[in-house]
């Protein structure tokens, strides 16, 4: 597995960037990582990487932002199933102002129905325009440079999954299960503690 990705990355390097900028649009985290370990490896520039990164992300978030400004009928309507996480998001923006577009970034499950819940509001398009940027280039250069600086640390990580799979994966599932517990703890939390507030 090793070697099959490390053989990926070196033929297709070319074209990193437009890949990079792709990917973040639609995703995070993990083009982040395999972006921080092809700056590790020399294969592409790290500052590039970071700017290109965020604007992929920002070009995302502004995306999901004008389609709940323009379309807040439409996606009230499809997304019916996700109300309780558009109220948690008004609640959280409302509790914590301009701060929910760096704090999202970082919250499983939110990415896309915080950008959208902001857009249903009245908050300024421009003010939201300029945070989004920054955020995206906060989030992008924290996770990039992270996986740059222990690139030889993952590729062993790989290694150790690729010889050790049977105990790896069980692991690396127990891992994300305990953060979807955790998040899903703190989301009720927040509403149990916004509920008493409001009954008070």
């Amino acid at each position: 597995m090793e070697e099959f990705l490390k053989e990926l990355l070196f033929k297709y390097h070319d074209y990193a960037y437009i890949i990079l900028f792709l990917w973040c649009i639609l995703e995070g985290e993990l083009a982040l990582i395999v972006a921080g370990v092809m700056a590790h490896a020399g294969l592409i520039n790290l500052p590039m990487s970071i700017f290109i990164s965020g604007i992929g992300a920002f070009v995302g978030d502004q995306i999901y932002f004008y389609m709940g400004r323009y379309n807040k009928k439409y996606i009230t309507k499809k997304l019916i199933k996700q109300k309780r996480k558009f109220a948690i998001a008004h609640l959280m923006l409302n509790q914590y102002g301009s701060m929910i577009i760096f704090i999202q970034r970082y919250m499983y499950g939110f990415r896309i129905i915080i950008p959208m819940s902001i857009g249903i509001t009245r908050f300024n398009s421009t003010k939201y325009l300029f945070i989004n940027l920054i955020s995206a280039w906060c989030w992008a250069a924290i996770t990039i440079i992270l996986a740059w600086y222990f690139g030889d640390e993952i590729w062993e990580f790989v290694s150790l999954v690729e010889k050790h799979w049977y105990i790896a994966i069980p692991l690396i599932l127990v891992f994300f299960g305990l953060i979807f517990y955790a998040f899903k703890k703190l989301e009720n939390k927040f509403l149990n503690n916004r509920k008493e507030k409001y009954e008070s």
